[in-house]
Order: C-alpha cells, then structure tokens, then sequence
C-alpha cells in the first residue's frame, strides 16, 4: 500500500474515533451549573478536605484544611469536596435517556469511607436531599459529618451515624488511624449505576475515644419542685447515674440534653446537658406523632369524629386528587393511626413515591398524601408512612371547632399545666403532627404521666381510658420484628 494512502486511512480512522468520543462519551450536560465559584476550589478540583468547625466557602483557605486531627468523643468533623460538574449533571453522564426531571428521584451521591486502606462503608445515599436546587447547580459539599453544639441530623451527618453502626465505630479504635473518603455519583433505574470517583481526600486521625470517668468529682442535679410533679424520696444507684452522666458529659453518648425519671408521680432524677436547662424546648422529631394519636381519641370522644373506622371519603372528595379509586376511599383512620393503609408511601424506601423526603418540598402535603396510588400488596400491612399521618392532623384540623392548635390547647396543654411549647407547621399553616412539637423534658414527663394514669391528671379524666387502652394494644405485625 503506497505511503500516502496509509497515512490517508490513519486520519480518516483517527477522525471517526474523534467523532465518536464527541458523540458517546462527551454528552453535555443537562442543566447549568454555578460554575467554579473560589481559586480555593479551582486549585482542588476532584479533592476532599477535612475541617474541625464550619467555615464559609467564601472565607475558606487551604490553611484551614486539616491534615492531621485529635478525634475525641467531643470532635466536631466537617467535610469539604470540590468537584468540576454538578451531581444532576453527572448523574446525566450516567444515564441519559433520564429526563431532567427524573433524576433527582434517580440516584444521588455515593459515599465510601476507608480506614487504614479499608473500605468499611459504603452508601448509595438515598434520593431527596441535598435539595433538587442544590444538585442541579453545586459543584462543592460543604457539610458536617459531626456538629456537636449545632447538628441537626441532616443527610451528611446520618451517613456518619450509619458508618459507626456498620463497622466504623470499631475500625476507629484509640491509635492512629487513617481516614479515607470516595464520593462518586450513582444512578438507579433496573439496576445501580455508579459513576468514577469525583472527589477522595484523607485525614490522619489520633483517635481518642475511650475516657476513664472519675464519679468522685461527678454531682447529681438538685431537685426542685414543678408543676404537676412532686419530688421523689426513693432510693436508686446514685453511682450508675453519675456514670451515666459521666459519660454523656465525655461525649460517648451524644445528642443527649435531659434525662428526668418519674417515680410515683416524683421528680426522682432530673439531669441536663450541652448547656441546656429546665426550660429548654426540645424537639423529639416523630416522637410528636403521638400527639395526633391522643388529640383523635379525643376528638372522638367530644363527638367531632364518629369512630376510628371512619373512612377518607368522609373527609375528602377523593375523585378529585390523582390515582382515584373506590379502595382510596375506605381507606381509614385507622388504617392511618397503625400505619396500615394501601398508600404507596414508606418512609424506609427511598424509591417509594410516598417517602417523606418527597413530601417535604411539596407546596401541599395532604395533596400529596391523597394524590399517591393504592397498592393491594400493603393494604392493612404496617409500613412506615409520615405523610399519613400529616393526613390524621389535617383530618382533626377541619373537624373540631376553632382548628387543630387550639383544640390541642384547650383539651390538652392547658389541663396539663403545659404553657410554653412550640408547634412546626405544614405549608398550609395546620400543626405539623408527623412531629416536631417542641416542649420541655418535663412537659413531655408530663404526657408519659398522663397515659401511665390511664388518662387522668389532678383527679380528673381529661382523656378517655378506652383510648389509652386501645393505644396499648397490639394492632399489627411489624415486618421484620
């Protein structure tokens, strides 16, 4: 073959490969981005750091980037990861045919963990946060691992919590350690896809964990009166409790603000930590679902609801919210109360259409409660399912006189002597009773008091036995328990 037609062909091959790589594995990208934002992040594309408190992606300097760190049980932990691209833009790369609009509900980030050159954990980070916004344009993670004074649970921190319980809290023994982190994109549509590692960084960590607790220098709380509460005179393991405190004080046992034990209508202990005091409002999350269970039995009981058997179509037009159908409608209050309805909601599947983190961003959340479809396969089968029970407040809501917040006032809190507590609402302004009502420890002791008198508070019944004993009863199977 002549010279020239050889170099003829090399070219024409050479030309068609370019056109493929264009074509196949550079696909632009699917929604903009906010671009590289700081020469910090320019500099460190494709790497992570760590940071002992939060620090603003604005005022960040290298200098705040640690390489080594003393790890106690008390460490605050920050991450910061700089990437070239936005999580919905890889997730694109990785599944194009996905619609825009689809794949924030389609995979996330995926997060492994490494001690000592070993993976420990790794987690397809369940879909719903960050923030639709936030994937779309972020090309950076600025997030807590661990927030003692200030962490709200968020995404980021839950990994951290789920990384200790799956083998992190044993790899991180007292000694030096090395800490090692991967975050790739991933995406799932009949399988999971996951992308190339985006971002990885290390710390050195001199971990610290194990504190020996001294009681002798440790004092128990003084007692003092309260409303509703006498003080207790029974006898208990003093030591125990010191210990207890001890090791909370120490940070082994975190996210603690209270401990109060009620004996025989007594104060007997009454502890609290993280500055916190007497007066403090705590939030107990879905502990507050129990609420909706009392302020329903006892709007049954003034007669403003007929009985638990009541069905949805009494409350709403169903036909007018999407997936109708006549099974939607016999759907119960109890159903919702036992967390047993067909609903294609649970909370503990991140792919189910009904998981909270799809609810929250929702505009309306009964909407999107009633708007989900009805699956045969959970009907009267226990599945954890938040957005019902937004349903079973907003139920109350329209049926006693003056609206959820102030029967609850009325008919609960005041007989209580309960005055200062805060509510978290739905964007419609009803009482958020999937939970969030913050209160302090010793109100709270107080509700705990009510049910164990069967209803009765200062002589009177001011919820009916009936229902107390029937929230005592077992309902339903718990898959897998």
């Amino acid at each position: 073959m002549p010279k020239f037609s050889r170099q003829f062909n090399l070219l024409l091959f050479l030309s068609v490969l370019m056109m493929y790589s264009f074509s196949f594995g550079q696909i632009a990208n699917i929604v903009e981005t906010e671009g590289i934002k700081t020469e910090l992040q320019k500099k460190n594309i494709g790497k992570i750091f760590f940071t002992d408190k939060k620090i603003g992606n604005d005022v960040l300097k290298q200098e705040d980037f640690l390489s080594s760190y003393t790890f106690t049980n008390k460490s605050n932990l920050f991450f910061v990861a700089y990437f070239d691209n936005s999580l919905t833009n890889y997730k694109h790369f990785l599944s194009p045919e996905t619609p825009v609009d689809s794949l924030f509900k389609s995979g996330n980030y995926q997060f492994t963990l490494f001690v000592d050159g070993k993976e420990t954990y790794k987690s397809n980070l369940m879909p719903g946060a960050p923030q639709s916004e936030v994937q779309d344009q972020a090309t950076s993670l600025n997030r807590p691992f661990i927030d003692n004074m200030n962490g709200q649970g968020s995404w980021s921190e839950s990994f951290w919590n789920r990384f200790l319980n799956n083998g992190g809290d044993q790899a991180l023994s007292d000694g030096s350690h090395t800490l090692k982190m991967e975050i790739r994109p991933y995406v799932k549509t009949e399988t999971v896809k996951a992308g190339e590692v985006i971002a990885s960084g290390s710390l050195k960590l001199n971990v610290v964990r194990n504190p020996k607790i001294d009681i002798s220098n440790i004092v128990l709380n003084k007692i003092l009166p309260y409303n509703g509460f006498s003080i207790s005179k029974e006898k208990y393991d003093t030591e125990k409790i010191k210990f207890l405190k001890g090791s909370i004080d120490e940070g082994i046992f975190k996210k603690i603000n209270s401990i109060v034990v009620i004996k025989n209508s007594g104060i007997l202990i009454e502890e609290y930590f993280n500055g916190e005091n007497r007066a403090t409002l705590h939030d107990p999350r879905s502990v507050g679902k129990s609420f909706t269970s009392t302020l329903m039995g006892q709007a049954i009981a003034d007669g403003y609801i007929k009985d638990e058997s009541e069905p949805l179509k009494a409350f709403y037009q169903l036909d007018q919210f999407k997936n109708f159908s006549t099974t939607k409608e016999q759907i119960t209050i109890k159903d919702l109360l036992t967390m047993s309805s067909g609903f294609d909601g649970n909370d503990e599947d991140s792919y189910s259409p009904g998981n909270e983190e799809n609810m929250y961003p929702a505009s309306d959340w009964v909407k999107f409660a009633l708007d989900l479809p009805f699956q045969e396969k959970l009907n009267h089968r226990w599945h954890y399912f938040t957005a019902g029970v937004v349903v079973l407040g907003d139920i109350i809501n329209k049926s006693v006189p003056n609206g959820l917040k102030k029967y609850a006032d009325e008919k609960l809190f005041k007989p209580l002597g309960i005055k200062h507590y805060e509510w978290q609402y739905t964007p419609q302004g009803v009482p958020n009773t999937a939970g969030g009502i913050r209160m302090n420890a010793l109100d709270f002791a107080k509700y705990g008091q009510l049910y164990k008198n069967k209803g009765i508070w200062n002589k009177k019944q001011i919820l009916a036995k009936n229902w107390i004993n029937s929230t005592f009863t077992k309902q339903n199977q718990i898959t897998g328990r």
